[in-house]
């Protein structure tokens, strides 16, 4: 398994629909990632210096986050860049 330190700028006027789609289970339901990415996002933190949303993917995918890309992340967040490849999960 494998955890990776994200970075990516938000999409500040699709964040209410994002919020909406967690709240609903929506996310948490698309398998077989929703429910990594459902707790990913919910532990995301914002980086004021960079203006960036933060969050560790646990992430099965080669290439990194290519199915979370496809089905959610490419439509909330932009410049997303995977930091390091393997962090030590400790949450």
């Amino acid at each position: 398994m494998a955890y990776r330190l994200v970075r990516a700028r938000p999409k500040v006027d699709r964040l209410v629909e994002l919020r909406e789609r967690l709240d609903t289970g929506e996310i948490e339901a698309m398998d077989p990632f929703g429910r990594a990415m459902t707790r990913a996002l919910e532990d995301a933190r914002f980086d004021p210096a960079s203006g960036e949303a933060v969050w560790i993917e646990e992430d099965y995918c080669s290439p990194p986050l290519a199915m979370e890309r496809t089905e959610v992340l490419d439509d909330y967040f932009e410049d997303i860049t995977i930091v390091e490849e393997d962090v030590d999960d400790q949450r």
